[in-house]
């Protein structure tokens, strides 16, 4: 379908914040939502990041600097989307983080560190992002969309190789957060969702990428498309999906975009 000659995206005219989306899974949801129809703001904190990616754009993409865990970064990317398009009508939280190097592990060994960067990282900055979409939506009264990233981590655990205990109850909130959210709003026309993704070959899971006995794990645990890590670009048809008004009667729902993680044994011949 066309207007004016022109090919009509599945997000035309929305205009969407992805909150840490200038590397990684957020870059590559920036390209897919542009390519779709929409206008971004992207964040991040590098500012030599987000100014690159909103030069890639034309026009179409402005870049925010700022700290998601941080209150008032979220609002000030909002803020940057109502003055150069008037609205908002969608979020993708992506933005968050491993808390290994900071003590996150099993539970026995897991530091206090630990636990609150990783809790910052991936929680509390979900939280004020979501609060502060919800915030908009609510004064604009014509609904809206949340997308938050979890991970199958959160439900469906690797005692062997990915034993972050922080890690895995922060992403395991943010489905309850979720949910929560999606009862309390969905009488406003405000939708909040889940993509849960497997492992994803990413800046950080660069120390997976590195280990031969999790790359053979993953050829098991992950079997679709002969066995692989997951790429970026793999999401990002469902994320265009769910920020779309054809999911438009979807709510409080977890995605797994996983290569079937989930419904895998991950056992090699080795037993590994």
């Amino acid at each position: 379908m066309s207007e004016g000659g022109r090919r009509m995206g599945i997000l035309d005219g929305k205009v969407v914040v992805i909150v840490g989306g200038t590397s990684g899974l957020g870059l590559s949801a920036v390209r897919a939502c542009t390519g779709a129809g929409a206008r971004v703001v992207a964040t991040g904190r590098d500012a030599s990041k987000a100014g690159a990616v909103e030069a890639m754009f034309a026009g179409n993409v402005r870049g925010w600097v700022g700290d998601a865990c941080e209150a008032g970064s979220a609002e000030g990317a909002m803020g940057v989307a109502m003055e150069a398009w008037g609205r908002l009508d969608a979020l993708y939280h992506v933005a968050g983080g491993s808390g290994r190097r900071h003590g996150d592990g099993p539970l026995h060994a897991l530091t206090e560190e630990g636990w609150d960067k990783t809790l910052d990282w991936n929680l509390r900055s979900v939280f004020l992002s979501n609060r502060a979409a919800v915030r908009v939506f609510r004064e604009q009264g014509c609904g809206g969309v949340v997308l938050n990233c979890g991970s199958v981590l959160g439900c469906s655990p690797s005692p062997r190789h990915f034993t972050t205990h922080a890690y895995a109850a922060s992403k395991a909130a943010i489905v309850g957060l979720t949910r929560s959210a999606a009862a309390t709003y969905a009488a406003e026309g405000i939708r909040f969702n889940v993509v849960a993704p497997g492992l994803v070959a990413t800046p950080m899971s660069a120390r997976a990428q590195s280990d031969e006995a999790i790359v053979r794990f993953i050829r098991a645990k992950q079997p679709l498309d002969g066995g692989r890590m997951g790429r970026p670009e793999d999401l990002d048809g469902a994320v265009t999906w769910l920020l779309s008004d054809a999911s438009r009667f979807v709510t409080g729902q977890v995605i797994a975009v996983d290569g079937g993680w989930t419904v895998s044994e991950g056992l090699t011949e080795g037993g590994a």
